[in-house]
């Protein structure tokens, strides 16, 4: 640990205070996952059951690992590519896989930046233009693609993205997403500029406000028509569900994915500490945070899902009233939306030739099924968000507060990207010689970012957000704890610990870190790999503009070539990169052999 010791960052280097610490890694781990993901699992996965194998996860997996980066990252006083070296010369791949895997999440995360501001720009209309269809060409009705989609739908597919038929179909940049990610990134680099005395600031802003705007969302979602259907079919239990592997699979995930270990950004952050902060209570109070706010925003989301699910059912059942009145020539007091369904079975009794002639106009109206469509990531953020904002009183300011949350909690998430990017390649000399390494890394990113705002774009983000990520850092995480425990060895670290904040590990951590949190990772693991064997040929979802819905498509070798180099690209960092140590510390001490003998000869 010397070398590290002489290798860490610069005096005057670290947080003002532990509270700036806590706020940097609150805002880092509750973003776009906590929204828009959670209540998607939840809402797959059984309602109020899958918050059993979700809280056990988190006791298992999430709170242990978390705790291990942040002791790591403390003590080593380094990004993750030197404080993995500080522990063994070999392992400093682990931490280069990380840099790798940072630097995917930086590439498209900030893409759904650019779509925050698209819309929130869009707000400031007296008629938001996803609440209904432009008007086609000729002036003669709705745009076609419209009609057979939604406007919520076309407004994204169609103006945010202008969306190819598939991922072969290339098309030119949609300049004004591209100008809202050079946006984005601009205000990331000025976050960050400074390093953490700029972060620091930002992170007090980052980490409260969206709380404040999920508040005033829950307050008006829970006095929403329908709201609480939304509420209730959230925590109704469906129990046969914790009976499937995927669902503590998925809970698993959820928690290791939300909590952003892997990325190398908690031992950045960290890194910035004072060596005798108290990160054990931090790293409990941080994943509380995090787990409540997936919680709360789900309660969020389904009362606003129930609203829109609400709403319509009732639409629907109106279209049926009206067109049972006008069929059947009926009072029109004679039925309401209460009575509709009773209307239905009399007037198929009694009238069955002419009820048999309304065929395919006469709706199945369903409040369950309505629930139980079942959207996720973008689908939910931006679309059935989108299409419950349209129909809520002064729907312009439910807008505005809505995407200025997204966007905090975005750039919150961005903050720790980039950090987990920059701090490591710091403290390399890599960049540091550089006059302006934060800006380059800013530019780089954004340049190849570009791609994702071309017509085929989407389908790429996609691709990233699919494949980017997820096996990498299962891979990463159980060789950060294999080394921590078995070869770095649990006593040192258990000393380390000891060193940094007075006493040593509990029995919790040891059982933990030891043995139960291994055994989950391995077993999360091997099913990823099996999951994505049987899988057979990976698939998207391309847009179909003449059905106006996504339908499954396959994708094309050469994508399916660029999802193997995506899987493979970081996690070979780590075998090379200790074959290359060995190889240089071979060549190095074969060098020292031959001048030996020839000093002796001579």
């Amino acid at each position: 640990l010397r070398r590290a010791v002489k290798i860490k960052h610069s005096p005057g280097a670290e947080w003002d205070n532990p509270m700036q610490f806590v706020l940097a890694c609150v805002s880092y781990a509750v973003g776009l996952g906590n929204v828009w993901r959670f209540p998607y699992l939840c809402q797959m996965h059984g309602g109020g059951g899958f918050l059993i194998p979700y809280m056990l996860m988190l006791v298992l997996l999430g709170v242990p690992l978390f705790y291990m980066e942040l002791a790591i990252g403390q003590k080593m006083r380094l990004g993750s590519i030197g404080a993995w070296r500080a522990i063994s010369p070999y392992l400093g791949g682990v931490g280069l896989a990380s840099v790798v895997t940072s630097m995917y999440l930086c590439l498209y995360y900030n893409v759904i930046n650019a779509w925050s501001f698209w819309y929130l720009f869009h707000s400031f209309q007296s008629v938001l233009p996803w609440a209904k269809c432009p008007v086609n060409s000729n002036k003669t009705g709705p745009v076609e693609e419209c009609e057979r989609a939604t406007p919520t739908q076309y407004f994204f597919y169609r103006e945010t993205l202008d969306i190819s038929g598939s991922i072969e179909e290339n098309g030119g940049i949609h300049m004004g997403q591209a100008l809202c990610l050079l946006l984005a990134w601009i205000i990331v680099y000025l976050f960050i500029v400074k390093g953490v005395k700029s972060t620091g600031k930002v992170v007090y802003f980052t980490a409260t406000f969206p709380y404040l705007v999920l508040i005033i969302y829950l307050i008006r979602g829970v006095t929403l028509h329908g709201a609480i259907n939304g509420v209730k079919y959230m925590f109704t239990p469906k129990m046969e569900q914790l009976a499937k592997p995927t669902t503590w699979i998925n809970a698993a995930t959820q928690i290791f994915f939300s909590l952003g270990l892997g990325f190398g950004s908690l031992i950045a952050f960290a890194s910035y500490n004072q060596y005798n902060n108290n990160f054990e209570k931090q790293a409990i109070v941080v994943s509380m945070v995090n787990s409540s706010t997936s919680i709360f925003a789900s309660i969020v989301t389904f009362s606003i899902y129930g609203f829109k699910a609400t709403f319509n059912y009732e639409s629907c059942l109106e279209r049926v009233r009206l067109l049972l009145l006008n069929t059947f020539d009926l009072a029109e007091d004679t039925i309401s939306l209460e009575n509709v369904n009773h209307w239905i079975a009399e007037l198929n009794r009694t009238h069955p030739e002419q009820f048999a002639s309304l065929g395919s106009r006469l709706e199945t109206c369903d409040l369950e099924a309505e629930l139980d469509t079942a959207v996720e990531g973008t689908g939910l953020a931006f679309i059935v968000y989108s299409e419950a904002i349209k129909n809520m009183p002064v729907s312009q300011l439910w807008s505005v507060l809505y995407f200025i949350m997204l966007l905090l909690l975005g750039m919150g998430s961005m903050l720790g990207n980039v950090i987990a990017v920059i701090t490591p390649l710091s403290d390399l000399k890599i960049i540091s010689v550089l006059s302006y390494p934060v800006g380059l890394v800013c530019l780089f990113c954004l340049l190849l970012g570009l791609g994702f705002t071309t017509r085929s774009g989407n389908y790429w983000f996609t691709m990233f957000n699919d494949y980017g990520a997820t096996f990498s850092l299962l891979f990463i995480v159980l060789i950060e704890v294999i080394t921590v425990c078995y070869i770095y060895g649990i006593k040192r670290f258990e000393k380390d610990v000891e060193d940094m904040l007075g006493h040593r590990l509990n029995w919790y951590w040891k059982i933990m870190l030891a043995g139960v949190s291994p055994m989950l990772l391995i077993t999360l693991f091997i099913f990823y790999i099996v999951n994505y064997i049987q899988g057979g040929t990976p698939t998207y979802q391309a847009w179909n503009k003449e059905l106006g819905k996504s339908v499954v498509t396959e994708y094309p070798p050469y994508a399916q070539a660029f999802i193997g180099l995506l899987l493979a690209s970081s996690v070979c960092c780590i075998p090379l990169t200790a074959l290359y140590t060995y190889w240089k510390k071979r060549n190095l001490a074969s060098g020292k052999r031959e001048r030996t003998v020839s000093t002796v000869s001579a």
